[in-house]
């Protein structure tokens, strides 16, 4: 296949929020190696708004996850996009059992794309072309997929992620949070003080110190808290009343959207806290960042480098044996954490004073 006939190119992700970030690099070296193609990618219908805008996608695909659970409308819903979306490539950045439904029922369209996904015990018979999974930053790793396609047409690599964010989006929420008496010619701090996976989640009595650190030796310092409603909203006040309530942190400055997140991480100066979505959103649109790694998520695979300065800290190696999950976590100090962070905070708060 040449590379004039690549028309449209199907990527299949789902997952999470840091997930589909990072999924938008290989999004643009497709694109930038195929210009005349169309770009897709199959999403989670809550996270599919999250790319709207990015000039190297052209139509994000929603599953309904509730649908999804039901086998016969979920293989409805697969056949419906590859019959209409005639697809000269799709590839499968999951290779699961699951979506590996769209291979499997694209042998029967007429319209039979190539196919791409992970080397795995069960689906050699579904792809034209299997990678391995290997160590390296997840954009090291999905950049193989592209590689694959590199005897059709030389691969332009991309190796940056970055989300869109318009300027009426941002101007709206920046009026949010002048009218909650923000001062946004003074540093903004969000902070990822909880997360919904308790594993992910550093101790919060560490947490709540370093807050607190950081409001004793920042005194124009603005903190956001980021989280979700329910357990995550229950752990942020909670800190939030066990520091005395302090106005610099604006306890009701929220986004109750995909997108108003990606209009709030535009304002902010900086993003400190749990690693997750949120931090992988705010490098995507040029925030600097400081997370904390729990022991099961690895540095080097979610911290890819780009041209935005983002930093992180996890347990020392080797691990001390015996010890549990929590035990390990809890080697890593507010000393730790404030060794690290205030020197980063010193550079940015100061960067952004008028």
């Amino acid at each position: 296949m040449k590379k004039r006939n690549i028309k449209r190119i199907l990527v299949i992700r789902f997952r999470q929020i840091g997930d589909t970030v990072l999924s938008t690099a290989l999004c643009s070296s497709l694109k930038r190696s195929f210009p005349e193609a169309e770009i897709h990618i199959i999403l989670n219908e809550r996270i599919a708004p999250i790319v709207s805008g990015h000039p190297d996608i052209d139509k994000a695909i929603p599953f309904n996850v509730a649908e999804n659970k039901s086998t016969f409308r979920y293989i409805r819903n697969v056949w419906r996009v590859i019959k209409h979306g005639k697809y000269d490539i799709i590839i499968d950045m999951r290779s699961t059992v699951k979506t590996l439904l769209f291979s499997l029922l694209s042998l029967f369209s007429f319209h039979r794309p190539i196919r791409v996904g992970y080397k795995k015990w069960y689906s050699s018979l579904f792809f034209n072309h299997s990678v391995k999974n290997i160590e390296g930053s997840l954009i090291e790793k999905n950049q193989l997929f592209a590689n694959t396609l590199s005897y059709i047409a030389p691969i332009a690599v991309a190796d940056d992620f970055r989300l869109f964010v318009s300027e009426d989006e941002k101007n709206a929420m920046r009026k949010r949070m002048e009218d909650a008496g923000m001062d946004l010619s003074r540093p903004v701090l969000l902070a990822g003080v909880t997360t919904k996976l308790l594993s992910k989640r550093w101790n919060l009595e560490y947490m709540q110190e370093t807050i607190s650190r950081i409001i004793q030796r920042y005194s124009d310092v603005q903190i956001i808290f980021n989280y979700a409603p329910g357990k995550e909203e229950q752990d942020a006040k909670e800190i939030f009343s066990n520091l005395g309530s302090p106005s610099a942190i604006k306890i009701d400055v929220e986004a109750s959207s995909l997108r108003e997140l990606l209009a709030l991480c535009a304002n902010c100066t900086f993003y400190f806290g749990n690693e997750g979505g949120t931090r992988h959103v705010a490098q995507a649109l040029g925030i600097p960042s400081y997370a904390i790694f729990s022991p099961h998520i690895s540095k080097r695979t979610w911290l890819p480098t780009n041209n935005v300065p983002a930093y992180g800290i996890e347990a020392d190696y080797p691990r001390p044996e015996g010890m549990n999950n929590d035990e390990i976590f809890n080697t890593i100090t507010p000393d730790k954490v404030c060794k690290e962070l205030f020197p980063l905070l010193d550079n940015f708060f100061k960067k952004n004073q008028i």
